[in-house]
C-alpha cells in the first residue's frame, strides 16, 4: 500500500471517463492517472471537467464529456465523517451547517446529495475532491490562522502539521531532499502560525518549542511565504497531497516554477507518498515529473495521452509493458526521447548535426511565416547512428507518438534496418520490398566512380605512406574513404535520388517513396545532409556551423532543404478514433 495511510469511512472516486473523441477510461479506486500531451491538447481543461462534473453531471466541458462516479459509506457514516473533518455549526439550530476550507454544506443537504447524486455531488463535492492549480499551491504557504486544536477542524494544510509532529518531520525530510533546508512549523507566533525554512533549531535540554527562547530562535529562520515560486510551489504540492482528507486529488502541473531535479523528485514524491485511499490524477507537461513518476515502479500509474484535432480531444490509455519496456532500455532512459509525449510529432534523425539543421530551418519558416501557416509542436532529436533508428523510432510509435524518421539515402542499401524501420512503424515490408529491391538493384547496377585498378593503387599510396610502427588512424580512414568510392552508393550517398536510372527503376522509387512517406520516413532527397548546400564545405557539425550563418529563409542554395523542412512539418499520423480503450 502506498503513501500515508488514510481512515476508512466515506469516500468518492472516478470508475469512468468518457472523453470527446468518444473514447472512455475504466478506473480504479486507487489509480494514478498521469495525462500527458502536447500544448492545448486537453490536459488542464480536462481536470477541471472532472472536478465540475463531479458537482454537476450536466456541466457542459469539451474534453470530458461524461463521468461515472462510485462512492462508499452510508449517510450516517458521512455524518460522523463531517463531523469530524469540518467546523460544525448549530445556528440554526433546525439547519446545521459543515464548514470547510472556503465551502459550506447544510446537515440535511449533505445527507440528501449523498445518497441520491443523481446529478452530482454538489456542495458536497469540495470535501471529497481537491483541484490544486499554480495559484493554490502558492497560497497553501501563506501562514494559517491560529485555531482551537483539538476543537475546530482544520482548515488549512499547515493545521495538520501543528497536530503532527510526526507529519511535520516527514514533509520536512521531503522538502530538505529538493532544497537541503528544514520546514518548520512556528506554534507560537500569535494570531498566525507561519512556516519557516533553514536549519531547525536545537532545543537546549532546559527548554521546550513553546519557550522564549525557542520562538526566537524561528523568528530568525526565514519565513517560507517569502521565498521563491519554487520553493513555495514544491512545498505547497507537499502540503496539499499529504495531509487533507479528499479522496479524489487532481493537481495540474506540478512542474511550474521547478527545475528539473526538482521536479523529478516531486514526480517520485507524488507516488511514494500519496494516501492509500486517494484516487490521483495529474496533468503535467513535464518529462522530468514523469521520469520520477516512472522511477517509483508503482502498478497503479496509467498514463494517458491527448492530443487535439480541430474540436476533438483524443485519448489513448498508453500500454503499461510499452512504458516499462521503453523505461527500460538504458540508452534510452536517460535520454530526452520521454519528452516526445509532449509534443505534437517528434522527428528523429540520425546524428546531432541534422536534428540541428531541420530544427534551424524550421523555427526560421515558422518565424518567417507568423500569421500565414502554423508549424506544429515539433521536437527534433537523434539517436546516434542509422541502427538505432529502428528502436527509438518504435518506442514512441508504441506510445502513441507520431513520429518522422529522416535517414540518410544509403538506408536503401541496408534490408535489415529499413525493414525493421518500417515494421517500428506500423508499415507492412511485404508490400514495399519489391519495389526496393528493384530500385536497389538498378543503384548497384550503375558503374562505381572508381576502377579496381585505380583503387588498388590509392590503397598502395596510402600503406606507403605509413611509416610509423604502430599503424595511423589517418591512414585506416584514408582508406575506408578509398573503398567508399568503390560502390556505387558511394555515389549514390552524395547525390540521391537523381543518381537512379530513369524509367522504371525511378517510378519504382517513387512508389517506395509514398508508401515510406505514408508511416512516417523521409529518406533525405539529395542523399546525405551536406548535399543540401555544396557551398558550405566540411562535415557533420563544422558543415552545419557554416550554412547557420546564411540567411535560411531566404538563401536560394537551400530551397530544397526549405521544401524537404515544409514536407516534414505538414506530414500527419493518421490515427483511426475508435472507441475500444
Amino acid at each position: 500500500m502506498e503513501g500515508t495511510e488514510q481512515e476508512m469511512g466515506p469516500r468518492l472516486w472516478i470508475s469512468e471517463l468518457s472523453f470527446s473523441d468518444g473514447s472512455s477510461l475504466q478506473l480504479k479506486s486507487d489509480d494514478i492517472i498521469v495525462i500527458v500531451g502536447p500544448n492545448n491538447s486537453g490536459k488542464s481543461e480536462a481536470l477541471r471537467g472532472i472536478n465540475q462534473k463531479l458537482s454537476n453531471l450536466l456541466t457542459p466541458n469539451p474534453v470530458i464529456l461524461e463521468l461515472k462516479s462510485e462512492r462508499q459509506g452510508e449517510p450516517s457514516s458521512l455524518e460522523d465523517w463531517l463531523m469530524a473533518h469540518t467546523h460544525f455549526v448549530d445556528d440554526p439550530v433546525t439547519n446545521p451547517q459543515y464548514q470547510g476550507h472556503g465551502v459550506t454544506v447544510h446537515k440535511n443537504q449533505a445527507v440528501e446529495l449523498w445518497s441520491n447524486p443523481q446529478n452530482g455531488f454538489q456542495a458536497l463535492t469540495p470535501f471529497f475532491c481537491k483541484l490544486l492549480n499554480a495559484e493554490g499551491r502558492l497560497a497553501a504557504v501563506n501562514p494559517a490562522n491560529n485555531i482551537a486544536l483539538g476543537k475546530d477542524a482544520p482548515n488549512h494544510p499547515i493545521h495538520y502539521l501543528q497536530l503532527d509532529d510526526d507529519l511535520e518531520q516527514r514533509i520536512s525530510e521531503q522538502f530538505k531532499k529538493a532544497f537541503d533546508q528544514d520546514l518548520v512549523v512556528h506554534h507560537k507566533a500569535g494570531s498566525i502560525v507561519p512556516l519557516h525554512v533553514g536549519t531547525r533549531p536545537v532545543l537546549p535540554l532546559t527548554k521546550d518549542r513553546a519557550s522564549k527562547e525557542y520562538a526566537k530562535m524561528l523568528r530568525l529562520l526565514p519565513e517560507l511565504q517569502r521565498q521563491g515560486d519554487g520553493m513555495r510551489s514544491f512545498a505547497g504540492v507537499l502540503l496539499h497531497t499529504t495531509v487533507g482528507h479528499e479522496s479524489i486529488f487532481l493537481l495540474d502541473e506540478p512542474e511550474a516554477f521547478l527545475h528539473p531535479p526538482q521536479a523529478r523528485l516531486l514526480g517520485r514524491m507524488l507516488v511514494e507518498d500519496k494516501q492509500a485511499n486517494r484516487q490521483l490524477f495529474i496533468a503535467t507537461h513535464s518529462g522530468d515529473v514523469l521520469k520520477g513518476i516512472l522511477d517509483s515502479g508503482s502498478k497503479n500509474v496509467r498514463v494517458v495521452r491527448l492530443r487535439r484535432e480541430g474540436n476533438v480531444n483524443i485519448m489513448r490509455q498508453l500500454d503499461n509493458d510499452k512504458i516499462t519496456e521503453l523505461w527500460g532500455d538504458p540508452l534510452l532512459r536517460y535520454s530526452d526521447i520521454l519528452d516526445g509525449l509532449f509534443h505534437e510529432k517528434v522527428i528523429i534523425t540520425e546524428g546531432d548535426s541534422d536534428a540541428r539543421f531541420y530544427a534551424a530551418l524550421m523555427n526560421s519558416q515558422a518565424e518567417a511565416n507568423t500569421g500565414k501557416r502554423k508549424y506544429p509542436s515539433v521536437m527534433f532529436t537523434h539517436c546516434g547512428g542509422k541502427g538505432r533508428l529502428p528502436l527509438v523510432a518504435g518506442s514512441l510509435n508504441a506510445v502513441d507518438v507520431p513520429v518522422i524518421v529522416v535517414p540518410d539515402f544509403d538506408v536503401l542499401n541496408d534490408e535489415s534496418t529499413l525493414s525493421k524501420l518500417v515494421a517500428s512503424l506500423g508499415g507492412e515490408w511485404n508490400e514495399m520490398v519489391t519495389a526496393w529491391k528493384q530500385v536497389k538493384v538498378a543503384i548497384e547496377s550503375k558503374k562505381p566512380e572508381t576502377s579496381g585498378t585505380e583503387i588498388k593503387a590509392q590503397i598502395e599510396e596510402a600503406l606507403k605512406a605509413a611509416t610509423e610502427p604502430v599503424f595511423p588512424a589517418s591512414t585506416a580512414k584514408a582508406i575506408k574513404a578509398i573503398l567508399k568510392t568503390s560502390s556505387p552508393w558511394s555515389t549514390a550517398k552524395a547525390i540521391g535520388k537523381q543518381f537512379i536510372p530513369g524509367g522504371q527503376p525511378t517510378q519504382q522509387y517513387d512508389e517506395l517513396q509514398a508508401m515510406l512517406e505514408a508511416i512516417g520516413i523521409f529518406i533525405v532527397p539529395l542523399g546525405e545532409l551536406e548535399s543540401f548546400c555544396k557551398k558550405c564545405g566540411g562535415h557533420g557539425p563544422s558543415w552545419v556551423n557554416e550554412v547557420l550563418k546564411l540567411p535560411l529563409v531566404s538563401d536560394p542554395d537551400l530551397q530544397s532543404a526549405r521544401d524537404f523542412v515544409g514536407k516534414l512539418a505538414d506530414w500527419r499520423k493518421t490515427v483511426k478514433v475508435t472507441t475500444d480503450n
